[in-house]
């Protein structure tokens, strides 16, 4: 494991009933003309009005964006921030799941720093100082809300640009459970498997250090004892607070440390197929743990995290309760109802062009094992024939 150097600057405020404090927060951080980051459904859901009336409440001017489309392009950005530079505000609420988080934070890049997104692509380009940003995740799934990136699209080639400074990350992130209860299912299952891997990722990635598996192991706990039930019993407000901590836990991780493989696999399957981003994970990862398991230190990783969710004895070899790990992600994958036509229908014959955009995602250099086009081309041919045979 590598050594590390923790300074973070987001303050993490959980409980039920905790929307009610955004305005006294915003207030806090001196925050006097707010913009509202959100999306139609959750306009229609009533939290954009609920989270809007906090804010005037507590004396703040409020103006919502709720353009918000999922997988955001830099087209996206450029829409949000323009509505924020008519209204000149000075603090930024990102109300949603990642794709009303990551706009927001691209919107405080160009708003406060100028140029296009493609500019910030990499870590540490903004040279001036941004508003402050309060996150308040409506999901358990990205864990943005704890990250000073944002993922955007480059609207003609679809690649993820992933966009990072410091100075973007949220000042709070502030998780109300109770958010979460009006999540339809399949948004539970797409972002809670998305969580899941993100605690497994870097778990093993080759950034991982003493401080990001902390938070790995503890998220991976959380998630592994309630994704099951949030599925089963959705007004289960103790499963839905142990997801969204879980999420956050994950997402602090992934900023203290990296992913890797599955995550590498999965964005093709997005960028070319269209596959929801859980569920192109949740396919990847249990052939990423079973590839990754030939390499010791990433199988004793594994078994940490079985052993730590009871899914495997005591006494089993790294190996085996690895493997353990691998079957119990392709069970969930299933419980959670998520093959769906549109993975069943890819051809096979198209996974040699799927393997080489693969290679190409940055998280692949941070997987645990070396990797390169030929090793994805395996892990699509195991994911996608066994799916097939399923």
């Amino acid at each position: 494991m590598t050594g590390f150097d923790v300074r973070s600057s987001t303050r993490l405020v959980s409980g039920e009933g905790s929307l009610a404090r955004l305005g006294e927060l915003a207030r806090e951080l001196g925050g006097t003309r707010a913009l509202l980051v959100s999306d139609a459904g959750l306009r229609t859901a009533g939290h954009v009005s609920h989270a809007d009336t906090v804010l005037r409440e507590a004396g703040l001017a409020v103006t919502v964006y709720d353009g918000v489309h999922e997988n955001p392009t830099s087209l996206d950005v450029d829409a949000c921030a323009a509505v924020a530079r008519a209204a000149s505000v000075d603090l930024i609420v990102g109300l949603g799941g990642g794709s009303s988080m990551d706009t927001a934070k691209g919107c405080n890049f160009i708003l406060t720093n100028g140029g296009k997104m493609r500019d910030y692509w990499g870590t540490g380009r903004a040279t001036r100082p941004m508003l402050p940003l309060i996150a308040v995740p409506t999901t358990a799934g990205t864990g943005s809300e704890c990250q000073s990136f944002a993922l955007i699209a480059d609207p003609e080639t679809h690649a993820k640009m992933a966009c990072g400074d410091p100075k973007a990350a949220a000042r709070v992130a502030l998780l109300d459970p109770l958010l979460t209860l009006s999540q339809p299912r399949a948004v539970t299952a797409h972002t809670g498997m998305d969580a899941l891997t993100h605690a497994v990722e870097t778990a093993v990635c080759r950034r991982r250090n003493p401080y990001s598996l902390l938070f790995s192991r503890e998220a991976f706990r959380l998630l592994a004892g309630s994704f099951a039930r949030v599925l089963s019993r959705p007004d289960d407000v103790e499963a839905r607070t142990a997801m969204q901590l879980g999420a956050a836990y994950a997402g602090i991780a992934i900023e203290n440390s990296m992913l890797g493989a599955a995550h590498s696999a999965a964005n093709p399957l997005t960028a070319r197929h269209g596959i929801i981003h859980g569920e192109a994970v949740g396919l990847m990862l249990p052939e990423v743990v079973r590839y990754n398991a030939h390499d010791e230190s990433a199988a004793r990783a594994y078994r940490e995290l079985a052993l730590d969710a009871g899914l495997a004895p005591p006494d089993a070899p790294d190996r085996t309760a690895a493997e353990s790990l691998a079957a119990w992600l392709e069970r969930q994958y299933c419980m959670a109802d998520m093959p769906s036509s549109a993975v069943r229908l890819i051809d096979l014959s198209g996974i040699p062009e799927l393997a080489r955009h693969a290679a190409e995602q940055w998280t692949a250099a941070f997987n645990p094992r070396p990797i390169d086009a030929e090793g994805f081309r395996a892990l699509y041919a195991a994911a996608l024939s066994g799916l097939a045979e399923s």
